[in-house]
């Protein structure tokens, strides 16, 4: 590993190492990457090494046209979705991006079904639905799938800001989340399962559920996000 990238590596390996403890993974299925705007160049776990193994001597550096600038692993086959994700997200707060196939997620993905805001805990992280993409063609599956699979996020996005609702739900593939850092991704993809668990139950005991209001929707999300937030203590503040 090239030692100007330690502090990198070192973000994108421990990122990847808290994805079995979170649940959020099965095996091998799941990957963080953690960007360096100022290099243009981005960390990302190599293919099917477990996480426990995992140092920071294994994760795998990236330009942003693709190229390994330092690594001596496969890295992952999402990589190319991480790419196209880092490059159209660029300027939007988007540092890192997380992909796992976590279950009740996975399983709203599988129907092509958004996670609905049904509730304030969603409205506490995502502002708004967690939108589903539409099905890849005939032509993007057998072309350069992994990129089209970006693509199609972006597609997604075109009229969404990723800052406010750091994740999605590739149609019959499972979940991406992102975030300013490698550790706010993991915690963004956990409460996507964690909201995707809630709506599963909620629309069981209730399929008939209501739309969430707009007002408390943007109560909850913007008392945490907003430019006024007033949850939690002020930056730099610590408890004693």
């Amino acid at each position: 590993m090239d030692p100007a990238f330690n502090a990198l590596c070192e973000e994108c390996a421990e990122a990847n190492r808290a994805l079995p403890g979170s649940g959020l993974v099965d095996l091998t299925f799941g990957n963080v990457s953690v960007l360096d705007p100022a290099r243009g160049v981005f960390a990302i776990k190599p293919s099917g090494v477990v996480y426990d193994r995992l140092i920071p001597g294994d994760i795998v550096v990236l330009d942003l046209d693709g190229n390994i600038v330092s690594g001596r692993l496969r890295p992952s086959s999402d990589t190319p979705t991480h790419r196209r994700l880092y490059r159209a997200f660029a300027g939007k707060g988007v540092r890192a991006v997380v992909h796992t196939h976590s279950r009740k997620a996975v399983a709203f993905a599988q129907a092509g079904r958004p996670v609905p805001c049904l509730g304030t805990t969603h409205a506490d992280h995502f502002h708004g639905d967690v939108p589903v993409t539409r099905d890849l063609s005939e032509a993007e599956i057998n072309g350069d799938y992994e990129w089209a699979t970006g693509d199609v996020i972006v597609e997604t996005f075109a009229d969404r800001n990723p800052a406010v609702v750091p994740a999605v739900l590739v149609r019959r593939h499972g979940p991406f989340a992102w975030g300013p850092s490698g550790a706010k991704a993991v915690e963004n993809a956990l409460a996507l399962e964690i909201c995707a668990d809630m709506a599963f139950h909620t629309l069981t005991l209730a399929p008939d559920a209501t739309a969430f209001p707009q007002a408390l929707l943007d109560k909850h999300f913007l008392r945490k996000h907003g430019k006024n937030a007033y949850y939690g203590q002020p930056h730099g503040t610590t408890a004693r």
